[in-house]
């Protein structure tokens, strides 16, 4: 359990001062060694992209041959100010991913290193608009979707583990974490029975699941339904994608305050820090790769899936 993380960094980012830069400072003294920060300004606002790369004794960054995972916590942001004082509920994705890269820091420095790389990466905005959305307002983002995938994907990456918020819906009433079926390339693969038995060994209960549709996996950019932005990642790269949501029994807005429960955030955090120790030791498969190539063979490509759509090009 990480809830010592969740609990340091939490104050942390409570705060309507808070910036990219002092996120990475934070971590530096935690004695991260690779940690960056940009600053991006869109239509609605500016934002702190932030990206931290823990290295594996086995990983690509030091000459080996580990797979290399990226967790990136997807958020519009981390505050809704003015309109709202205090994290809301929508930050929470990023808070559990920073909570497992300040484990791997900490791991790290106590001489427990990963075999394979991990980078993780979202971004450190207090003051995001809100947008309307049924059945709860969900919270949006100064900068558009192509530029926040440009920003938390890395070509690095060879596995995606996207944390989101994902409480503003009637689909998953389940108090907890959720994961969703994999996707590949325009493909919803089959749910890896490893990433199963990984979630129950962490959460000690059968695996929730959330459930996607053909929609959820293609750019926001074309106005159709999506449950949130949480499989957006895989609609710019090829590699796996998975979804791991912070769930709620009933709705909840993403701008709400209040509403974030550090047992949860932290529970998708050693979710996350568990799936990055196996990948990167090859225990874990994201995805049934012989099966996948059949796919391809029987039904072709489904990359026209990550596009905008006919209409709109």
């Amino acid at each position: 359990m990480l809830l010592k993380e969740v609990l340091d960094l939490f104050p942390l980012l409570d705060s309507a001062k808070v910036t990219g830069d002092i996120v990475r400072e934070y971590f530096l003294c935690e004695g991260a060694e690779n940690v960056n920060v940009y600053s991006v300004t869109g239509s609605q606002g500016s934002t702190d992209f932030i990206s931290i790369k823990i290295k594996g004794f086995n990983g690509k960054s030091n000459g080996g041959s580990a797979s290399t995972l990226g967790i990136i916590g997807r958020l519009g942001g981390i505050g809704a100010r003015p309109e709202r004082i205090g994290f809301v509920s929508d930050g929470d994705g990023a808070l559990a991913a920073l909570a497992a890269a300040l484990k791997l820091v900490r791991a790290s420095n106590n001489g427990d290193l990963l075999e394979g790389d991990v980078i993780i990466r979202t971004h450190i905005c207090p003051n995001a608009p809100v947008k309307p959305h049924k059945p709860v307002p969900f919270m949006n983002s100064p900068v558009d979707m192509e530029t926040m995938n440009k920003h938390e994907i890395s070509d690095e990456m060879d596995a995606i583990i996207s944390i989101d918020t994902t409480k503003g819906n009637k689909i998953v009433n389940h108090k907890g974490i959720a994961i969703s079926p994999t996707v590949k390339a325009g493909y919803i693969l089959p749910i890896s029975p490893d990433l199963v038995n990984l979630y129950e060994q962490v959460c000690g209960s059968s695996c929730v699941v959330l459930p996607l549709s053909t929609q959820d996996i293609t750019p926001y950019s074309n106005n159709l339904y999506h449950v949130n932005s949480i499989l957006q990642p895989a609609t710019a790269t090829d590699v796996p994608v998975v979804g791991l949501a912070i769930t709620a029994s009933t709705p909840v807005a993403g701008c709400a305050t209040g509403a974030s429960h550090e047992v949860d955030i932290a529970l998708a955090a050693t979710y996350a820090l568990e799936v990055a120790k196996e990948y990167g030791s090859n225990n874990l498969d994201f995805y049934d790769k012989e099966e996948f190539g059949r796919l391809l063979d029987l039904y072709g490509s489904m990359k026209h899936l990550q596009t905008r759509g006919v209409l709109n090009d």
